[in-house]
């Protein structure tokens, strides 16, 4: 079907809603019958010439008229006491309105002219189910390809940030082609992922990423999400609400994002090609100091580590900047070509791609290369239709790092001494006579934190991922009636990912178990997710005013996991009596025969069943219920400790077109619906909850004797939502969609932290109340002015997060005991600790110490001039910093075309929360942050309204490795000018008909108009529920400048 014929069929859709409305007035008024001289009739068409269907005619001011028929012709008579200078209006949505003098003629051929700003659409839903925008009881925003390729990101989710509202999206500190973390109206669950879930062509993606490291691993983590072309993205429906989703059951209560990839075309051969480069640098650093040199003015002996030493002049002063001095400038290389052809019966598309970048540290890099097979075939008189696909994907990565001290560059690059000699260090290894091998070279020491030369993390301690990920699908429907259709799907998704280590000999020891001829390990992993589903679909109309939809269907879910690790020190003769391995020799046979090699086969497999089905029925297009069920058999309950063995999950929506029933809608207000929706869904809970496993001790080389006490009777982590919502079309060129909603998240699975009082490890209970509650604001603009066009898009979205309850008299199965919760710590960062309480929200930080205080409330000075802070030992005296969460979220996208040129920006902002960095508290405790640097040119650090504390013992009091966290806490408030592009298409036609050529000039994190942290607020280590606002050497995020090409022949 051409591009114009399924404009016209759509159009003609929603017209004969209008003409459901239309009819009953129009019979009524044409129950007496007038003169034949009085009847009035014509036909109408659009643009092209297609008859449009359902347009209403009426006499303007009247209830008299009727409505086009199929042919779109009309006809209706005149009533006799009509007054003089009456007029003829023609309407019907996706059209602009038209009104004629009606005088003494009486046969009206007309043509109505496409209103694109009153285009009723459709969205893909649940299950890749197309639904009517008209007929949405919930909200669900749709995202075009152009938005996301015009300005990608290797990780195409982090190009929605800013143009959904109600999406929050924290990009990852591990940079290109990092997981994301991602979240749809608040976090919902105390120990479950609030992340959102990934639908590709209706098919959930269950493969998710895992989660990076955070205190010391500092290993990153990439995103499957992230293995998506780009390119081959047709559109994006991002399904924020609990009913949006409640088909696809219990992953449904966090939304989901729905990607429908791109098929071949009906015509002649298209071929797209794309290239571009883009060059990265660090975003948002903290601000260092290089005034003042090494040593330590406050100590007998000195120092060879901190930088507390003499103010240096221009002969002594090396100006060592890691900003300048450690970070490169990244290169990011993209390219890509698909070509799409196909006749009437048969569609193909093809696509490939190369993703190569090269990190802003050393020796950090990712490669993704896409290869995309997708043929649409029809056949049995257009009756059935066949859809396979296939892709494979090889991605591999080397020293992606996120945070953390083990194996980070960024604490020797940050703390290097300021009066050393940085050139000195970049040589990181030397020739060792004694070892007949190179040696890390690195003067400075570990500094407790396992600190090593920067270049030498970047080459010998060696991390490499690589995998092969193969997806392959087909789907197969036939067309039993017009209105009567049976499909069904299969997708196998498959990723085999090889990762090893490889820590050179002299590596800190502490890195290698103690071995100093190194460390290896090689671990092969295989995620498999099979998925299949049957449905039988109805779509059909009674009469002229109802129309019923229905989907019926089953499905099954099959996800295994398997690995085998083998992990360990290379042999040196000193951490055992064993005969020493070869340095430097990376296999497994190498390795120690010691506890400290780890040798381990682990492995999971898990299955849902589930059927469900959805039902809507709509009354004279202007009434709309939707009732949605689903039950799931999940194998999590499957065992002789469940007592139950499914769960049901169901939805209800309603929605009103009140712009078909308001009489005499002001001409202003083109569009209105008000719709409403309840779901109860659940939250994906952990596997062997019911039936518990025992662990293998890898360092006992033994079997626990101990494991989880079982749940007997699970039930879903519930979230129950509502919401209501309101969208309208206004003066000619406004659009707004306005969404509330309340969800509460019951059954909160998670440890209590209290003695089982059993021979069980631990026990888990299921109590608690989440809430979230908040509103989703989209305000859009779009108007013409010859060939300039300016559309302007601004979203707000706020959410309230509150734990109405945790558990209250709930009953410990392992001894028969009543017990009550009021506090849950979730751990945290050194002293700064997520504490969970009543009254709280699921981001609230606390410090676990204060400052010492005197009768008068002054901080207290020790007579040698320092302070001593002190841990709080009592919980309820602990010092609430803030919550990590945001209170608000808000964008303002503008998109200028004059011509051929267009340019665009985005500006995001998040409004509210805390961040908390122990970076800049380790940098101010060894003297090489700015902030101690403008301390000592004050003369001190001035407290208790004049008390004057040196700053080097100051520094040293509150920062270093466990600081306290009130002095190191920051608003999370962040303004930034998001995206911005310049493009110019040269046509065609100037080109000799051979190709359309577009080229652009895009950047991302361009400039940070206000920020307060010493880091960006925005960038996360792990898609985790407690590790957002931390920062403990994060990687910083990127600035991006790239230039892009784009050839369509």
């Amino acid at each position: 079907m051409n591009k114009g014929l399924f404009s016209f069929t759509l159009k003609c859709l929603v017209c004969l809603l209008i003409f459901c409305v239309v009819m009953p007035s129009s019979a009524y008024a044409q129950t007496g019958s007038g003169e034949p001289d009085n009847k009035v009739s014509g036909t109408v068409i659009d643009v092209t010439g297609w008859p449009i269907i359902g347009a209403a005619v009426l006499i303007k001011g009247t209830t008299i008229g009727s409505s086009t028929d199929l042919d779109g012709h009309f006809e209706f008579d005149l009533p006799s006491d009509m007054e003089e200078g009456s007029e003829l209006e023609f309407s019907c949505l996706g059209y602009k309105t038209l009104i004629i003098p009606l005088g003494t003629r009486r046969i009206f051929d007309v043509t109505m002219e496409d209103d694109a700003i009153l285009m009723e659409g459709t969205v893909v839903t649940a299950l890749g189910i197309k639904r009517s925008e008209k007929a949405l009881s919930y909200n669900v925003q749709q995202v075009n390809a152009d938005d996301i390729t015009a300005n990608k990101d290797a990780n195409f989710v982090n190009s929605l940030n800013g143009k959904v509202a109600g999406l929050v999206i924290n990009a990852s500190s591990s940079g290109v082609g990092g997981a994301s973390k991602v979240i749809m109206r608040g976090q919902k669950s105390i120990s479950q992922s609030s992340n959102a879930l990934y639908v590709i062509d209706g098919v959930p993606m269950y493969t998710t990423a895992r989660e990076g490291s955070t205190q010391f691993g500092s290993q990153g983590s990439t995103d499957p999400i992230a293995d998506i072309n780009p390119e081959d993205i047709e559109s994006i429906s991002v399904l924020t609400g609990a009913a949006a989703a409640a088909l696809y059951g219990s992953d449904a209560a966090n939304g989901a994002i729905v990607v429908t990839t791109k098929k071949g075309k009906e015509g002649k051969v298209s071929v797209n090609a794309s290239a571009g480069v883009e060059v990265m640098t660090p975003f948002v650093l903290p601000r260092f100091q290089n005034k003042y040199g090494t040593g330590d003015l406050n100590s007998s002996i000195g120092s060879n580590l901190r930088s507390w030493g003499n103010l240096m002049n221009a002969a002594n002063n090396p100006g060592y900047d890691p900003a300048k001095d450690y970070f490169r400038t990244g290169v990011n290389y993209n390219e890509s070509v698909s070509v799409s052809m196909g006749t009437e019966k048969n569609q193909t598309y093809l696509s490939g791609s190369a993703l190569d970048s090269e990190g802003i540290v050393p020796n950090n890099a990712y490669h993704r290369y896409n290869f995309t097979f997708r043929n649409t075939t029809s056949f049995l008189d257009d009756k059935m239709h066949l859809d396979v696909g296939a892709s494979y994907i090889l991605q591999k990565d080397r020293n992606m790092i996120n945070q953390g001290t083990y194996n980070n560059p960024l604490v020797g690059a940050y703390i290097f001494p300021r009066g050393g000699d940085w050139d000195a260090v970049r040589m990181y290894e030397r020739y060792d006579v004694t070892r007949r091998l190179s040696t890390q070279y690195w003067p400075i020491g570990d500094a407790g934190m396992t600190m090593q030369n920067p270049y030498w993390i970047n080459y010998r301690n060696l991390r490499e991922n690589k995998k092969d990920r193969f997806m392959l699908n087909a789907s197969l429907s036939y067309d039993i009636l017009d209105w009567l259709s049976v499909s069904g799907r299969v997708r196998m998704d498959q990723s085999v990912t090889k990762y090893t280590e490889k820590f050179y000999a002299s590596t800190f020891t502490q890195l290698t178990e103690l071995s100093q001829n190194g460390l290896y390990g090689i671990s092969s992993m295989t995620d498999r997710q099979l998925y299949a589903d049957a449905l039988v679909n109805i779509n059909k109309r009674f009469g002229d005013d109802w129309t019923f939809q229905a989907n019926i269907g089953a499905s099954i879910s099959d996800m295994s996991y398997d690995a085998m690790k083998n992990r360990g020190p290379i042999a040196d003769g000193l951490i055992t009596e064993e005969k020493p391995g070869l340095a430097n020799v990376f296999n497994i046979q190498n390795l120690s025969n010691s506890p400290k090699t780890t040798r381990l086969q682990e492995g999971w497999r898990e299955q849902t069943q589930s059927v469900f089905g959805s039902a809507e029925v709509g009354f004279k297009g202007t009434y709309y219920l939707t009732l949605t069920a689903r039950n799931d058999w999940p194998s999590q309950l499957a065992g002789p400790h469940s007592n139950r063995k499914s769960f049901f999950y169901p939805s209800v929506g309603l929605s009103v077109v009140l712009s078909e029933i308001i009489p005499n809608m002001p001409e202003n207000l083109e569009y209105i619906k008000l719709r409403g929706s309840y779901a109860s869904v659940g939250t994906a809970f952990e596997r062997y909850i019911a039936n518990p496993m025992y662990q293998w001790n890898s360092s006992g080389l033994s079997w626990n004797t101990q494991t989880q006490y079982p749940m007997y009777d699970l039930k879903p982590e519930l979230t129950n939502s509502f919401e209501v919502g309101l969208t309208m079309r206004f003066l000619k060129w406004f659009s707004l969609d306005a969404t509330y909603y309340h969800t509460n998240t019951l059954n909160q699975t998670f440890n209590p932290q209290i003695s089982t009082g059993s021979g069980s490890s631990e026990i888990y209970i299921q109590s608690g109340d989440v809430l979230n509650q908040g509103c989703e604001i989209t305000l859009g603009f779009n108007k013409d002015w010859n060939n300039f066009n300016w559309s302007s898009t601004y979203t707000f979205s706020t959410n309230m997060n509150r734990i109405e309850s945790l558990a209250e008299n709930v009953l410990n199965a392992a001894t028969g005991e009543y017990f009550s919760v009021d506090l849950l710590d979730m751990n945290g960062l050194g002293l700064a600790h997520f504490l969970l309480m009543e009254g709280g929200t699921l981001g609230d930080l606390y410090s676990l110490a204060d400052y010492k205080y005197d009768s008068n409330g002054m901080i207290v000075v020790n007579e040698d001039g320092t302070i001593s802070p002190q841990t709080i030992t009592d919980a309820k005296n602990y010092v609430k910093l803030g919550s990590v969460l945001p209170k608000a979220n808000m964008s303002w996208r503008n998109d200028f075309r004059i011509g051929n040129f267009n340019l665009g920006f985005l500006i995001t902002a998040r409004l509210g929360g805390i961040v908390y960095s122990s970076t800049q508290a380790v940098l101010d405790y060894y003297g090489v942050s700015e902030a101690s640097a403008v301390a000592r040119d004050a003369g001190g650090v001035f407290i208790n309204g004049g008390d004057c504390i040196d700053a080097n013992k100051w520094f040293s009091s509150v920062g270093g490795s466990n600081p306290l966290p009130q002095e190191y806490t920051y608003s999370g408030t962040n303004v930034r000018l998001q995206e911005a592009s310049i493009g110019y298409t040269i046509p065609r036609k100037k080109l000799g008909d051979v190709c359309d050529l577009n080229l652009s000039l895009v950047g991302r994190n361009l400039l940070m108009i206000y920020n307060k942290a010493p880091f960006d607020p925005e960038a996360v280590a792990t898609t985790g529920n407690y590790y957002q606002g931390i920062d403990h050497f994060m990687m910083p995020s990127l600035r991006n400048f790239g230039f892009n090409v784009r050839v369509t022949f």
